[in-house]
């Protein structure tokens, strides 16, 4: 009886000498898990600042993971160069936390939000091997190796935003963060103080708009509109501010010189789109004057005249948007004249 007795005493030490390590991991997660979301409600932006020791504690914890963790490498000495993004792209990333606090403000321990500083944790940045910023990293739950299991966000999606950093994580885990709750344009403040001034001004409007002395009514006003629709339209103009490009770049190798070109098809600049554009509406305006003012002369030789210089000048500004084409891509744009008619 009294064997029986210390079998079972032995067995019981021995099941709990083994669940011990999980249960111990069990509660390093929970106590982790617990200062995290601390730390966030510390922040407005729901943003962790992350450092060496618990960056080791986060990935310490044994797969699979009770949360993804997704990672901003900043380095504050590079804000002030005007060539850098990553201010934008940084802001652009708090607005992603912030929106998937207000979505899920319930369930929201799936993912955390991080910023590393690289003068405090640059044995983090070796750690992950960051050579360049901006750098977006990903911790699924599932991690053994830390190199080859953590997720890198391409470098192209950066363009887009906190979108392409949604669709980022969605797509690398089984996080659903909801949509972008982007700030408005214009404060509500401003808008009141907008409407309340256009109500106070609203009778003198009507008034003018009756007596036909507005300039919505100067078909002069419309004609400049017109063209600068057109132009805004064929440079390309909401190509650049959809994808924030620059509208020309600074050598690197001597500050004070400026690119506005970029040879690559890769990437435009604004300066470009705004070059082609010129040309194009020069082109526009000319066919315009040719067809609408050019053709009521009674003049033959003055009318044949300019309309000569007309289509010079129009082809030379297709020629320079052929040559900057070819220039950029490569890809040669030849005119094609046929040899004979079937």
């Amino acid at each position: 009886m009294a064997i029986s007795t210390i079998q079972s005493s032995f067995l019981l030490i021995t099941i709990l000498f083994l669940l011990s390590p999980i249960t111990t991991h069990s509660n390093s997660s929970d106590d982790l898990l617990s200062e995290l979301i601390h730390l966030r409600s510390k922040s407005p932006l729901g943003l962790i600042h992350l450092k060496d020791p618990l960056l080791q504690r986060i990935l310490s914890i044994p797969s699979p993971k009770p949360f993804s963790s997704l990672i901003f490498f900043d380095a504050r000495q590079l804000h002030s160069k005007p060539d850098n993004s990553i201010p934008s792209i940084k802001y652009e990333f708090s607005l992603l936390s912030s929106s998937f606090l207000t979505n899920n403000p319930q369930n929201n321990t799936q993912i955390f939000f991080f910023i590393i500083e690289f003068q405090e944790s640059k044995s983090s940045f070796e750690l992950f091997d960051v050579q360049s910023l901006p750098h977006i990293r990903l911790i699924p739950i599932y991690v053994t190796d830390v190199k080859t299991d953590c997720i890198k966000m391409d470098a192209s999606g950066f363009s887009m935003g906190a979108d392409s950093m949604k669709e980022f994580v969605e797509m690398n885990s089984n996080v659903n963060l909801g949509p972008i709750h982007a700030p408005p344009v214009i404060p509500k403040k401003m808008m009141m103080i907008i409407g309340a001034g256009f109500l106070i001004w609203s009778p003198f409007l009507v008034k003018k708009f009756v007596i036909g002395n507005t300039l919505l009514q100067n078909k002069y006003i419309w004609m400049v509109a017109s063209i600068l629709v057109y132009f805004f339209s064929v440079s390309g103009t909401m190509y650049t501010i959809i994808r924030k490009a620059p509208l020309f770049l600074i050598d690197r190798n001597d500050p004070g010189k400026y690119h506005i070109f970029y040879q690559g098809s890769g990437m435009q600049l604004g300066a470009e789109g705004f070059a082609v554009g010129f040309l194009y509406t020069i082109v526009g305006l000319l066919l315009a004057l040719m067809t609408h003012i050019l053709v009521h002369l009674k003049n033959r030789g003055t009318q044949s005249l300019l309309m000569a210089l007309g289509l010079f000048v129009s082809f030379w500004a297709v020629k320079r948007v052929i040559y900057l084409n070819n220039w950029k891509t490569g890809y040669g744009v030849h005119a094609y004249w046929p040899s004979g008619w079937m």
